[in-house]
């Protein structure tokens, strides 16, 4: 089981070192649950649960290849 604060510390400093503007990432729940040896699917809850509680903000690409983006409010 995956800490949620561990994972929203993780997910903000990728966040923060993205280049873009606005600072948004990608995030691969199987790449994320392999540095933590947990499950895919207690990252994607992880982050579904840090969405619900306003800590994250997710959208989607506007253009190919459609990737699901996190970006902080």
């Amino acid at each position: 089981m995956m800490e949620k604060e561990e994972l929203y510390q993780h997910v903000y400093s990728m966040i923060m070192s993205s280049s873009k503007k606005p600072k948004y990432m990608t995030i691969s729940s199987v790449k994320v649950a392999n540095l933590y040896g947990t499950k895919h699917e207690e990252v994607e809850k992880g982050l579904q649960q840090l969405v619900e509680e306003g800590r994250l903000e997710k959208s989607s690409m506007d253009k190919p290849p459609y990737h699901d983006i996190y970006l902080l409010p």
